[in-house]
């Protein structure tokens, strides 16, 4: 397993896809727009989309450990 598998990293994974979401939902018109944007979609993030992520998160990794490091993604 990859130290950057999408399977261990779920936190970042769940929420760059939320925060990418937000921001493109509007057009970017340049930079300043587009950090704008990233910024209201960092402070609108809703706590229970970070906490699924966490939980998520945690099961991958109990299964990582149970599979000692190797393939778990069939575990699944």
């Amino acid at each position: 397993m990859a130290p950057n598998s999408p399977d261990l990293n779920q936190v970042v994974y769940k929420i760059c896809d939320e925060i990418h979401q937000q921001v493109y939902q509007i057009k970017v018109h340049d930079l300043d727009d587009l950090k704008q944007h990233l910024i209201d979609a960092w402070h609108g993030l809703e706590q229970n989309i970070i906490d699924d992520a966490i939980d998520k998160w945690r099961k991958h990794l109990r299964t990582c450990i149970h599979a000692k490091g190797g393939h778990f993604e069939h575990l699944f």
